[in-house]
């Protein structure tokens, strides 16, 4: 370990670190069921809620790889309290937005923030443990995850019903104070070999990644020529990845087919489970005319389902079967989604369920066969893809049931997409390495 970072107070470190991943995953989450209540305070289209999560994912996902980038050259502890700083400041703008537009603008702002936050926390860690300590910090990061995820939507409507949806934002305020006024305890880290910026492939992506999802909530005659502009500068991206001296994406990862198979499951299954949180709360408040409270108590059973079936996964169902788990998962999500389209409500936990049986065998396959010198890559690429997976479902199925003005066309795009992880996930399963 460096001797900069030996007496340093590292477990306060790493608190800092843990609350701000928690920062990012409450305001990813705490948006989803206080959208309808945010559309009625700030008149507009209806095409606004889906826009009020996706403004904030699709900036995260398309910086989320330069980001880390950025903690390489200037210094990640730097970087990081850079983040905090305008991700503060993102929310204040929020909270005091007088229409939708600017909302939506101060909510792109925070993504790009949060996308300069989260890439520095695992180089962070890195810097400050080591041994075992170092896998108990990493491991630590996982049940702050599924806590933040389960909180947000809860913390969401209880605070819009109580008090306004601008409190959404500005619990992240105090909380960010919090990390900044701690963040003395951050060693300073940086790559031992200063990596070039690929500019030129972050604005395809994130400009590819924009005109797919634009077309998808606010659908026109202008949607097809969008959709194929985005797949296209995406293509692009592609190319000029293999042609560029330092590209984003380490061009060896898809030497195997496993890897691409990760990287489409990852996106079909986060398109669905974003957007069925998304999809549960907009049914229960504009379809059914329940309260924000109500509409977030009705998503406990699936934050819990996914808790529980992530721990029994994790100890007892991988080990014992392998990635054959993540078919299982799926079957268990595919039922759970049928039953909630035909009104029973309920059937969420069985949703819960299928998540969590899913993700802990899919992402163990999906890193097993990447080389040590990819790690960094692969985690970023797959990071970066399950954020624009999040924000296609929610572009996706947001804007079908805006669209049709009923929630079974989206509830069956989201079986039918379902799916299509599994088909896509198939060469994970395989025993055969690289």
């Amino acid at each position: 370990m460096p001797t900069t970072t030996r007496y340093r107070p590292r477990w306060a470190a790493l608190a800092v670190l843990l609350t701000a991943e928690a920062m990012n995953l409450l305001d990813a989450t705490i948006v989803q069921v206080a959208g309808p209540v945010i559309h009625d305070g700030l008149p507009g289209p209806a095409a606004d809620i889906p826009w009020f999560s996706a403004a904030y994912t699709l900036p995260f996902a398309a910086l989320l790889i330069t980001g880390g980038r950025l903690g390489d050259v200037f210094g990640r502890a730097k970087t990081f309290k850079i983040g905090v700083t305008a991700f503060v400041l993102a929310s204040l703008a929020c909270a005091a937005a007088p229409e939708a537009a600017l909302l939506i603008g101060a909510r792109a702002l925070q993504g790009a923030a949060a996308a300069l936050i989260i890439p520095q926390t695992i180089g962070l860690i890195r810097a400050l443990f080591d041994g075992a300590e170092l896998a108990k910090a990493l491991g630590s990061i996982g049940p702050v995850m599924g806590l933040s995820a389960v909180a947000g939507p809860l913390v969401g409507g209880l605070l819009t019903q109580a008090l306004s949806w601008r409190a959404v934002f500005l619990v992240n305020v105090p909380l960010g104070l919090a990390v900044l006024l701690a963040a003395r305890f951050l060693p300073e880290d940086k790559a031992a070999t200063r990596p070039k910026l690929d500019l030129t492939g972050t604005l395809l992506v994130a400009a590819g990644a924009g005109l797919l999802v634009y077309p998808l909530i606010s659908p026109g005659g202008t949607a097809w020529p969008l959709l194929a502009a985005g797949a296209a500068l995406l293509v692009g991206f592609g190319f000029q990845q293999r042609r560029t001296a330092a590209p984003l994406v380490e061009p060896s990862l898809f030497a195997h087919r496993g890897f691409p198979a990760a990287l489409a499951g990852s996106l079909l299954y986060f398109a669905v489970m974003t957007g069925l949180m998304l999809l549960v709360p907009m049914r229960l408040q504009l379809g059914e005319g329940v309260d924000v409270r109500t509409a977030s108590l009705t998503l406990l059973p699936l934050s819990a389902g996914l808790a529980v079936s992530s721990w029994v996964a994790g100890s007892w169902l991988v080990p014992k079967f392998g990635s054959r788990v993540m078919f299982a998962g799926l079957g268990l999500l595919l039922a759970g989604i049928l039953a909630v389209a035909g009104g029973v409500t309920p059937a969420l936990a069985l949703c819960g369920l299928g998540m969590g049986t899913f993700t802990v065998p899919f992402f163990t396959a999906a890193l097993q066969r990447v080389r040590p010198h990819e790690t960094g890559s692969a985690a970023g690429l797959l990071n970066a893809v399950q954020q624009l997976g999040g924000t296609l479902g929610v572009a996706l199925f947001g804007g079908l049931y805006l669209s049709s003005g009923s929630a079974t066309t989206a509830f069956g795009v989201a079986a039918g997409v379902t799916v299509a992880a599994a088909v896509a996930v198939v060469p994970l399963s395989s025993r055969r390495g690289r």
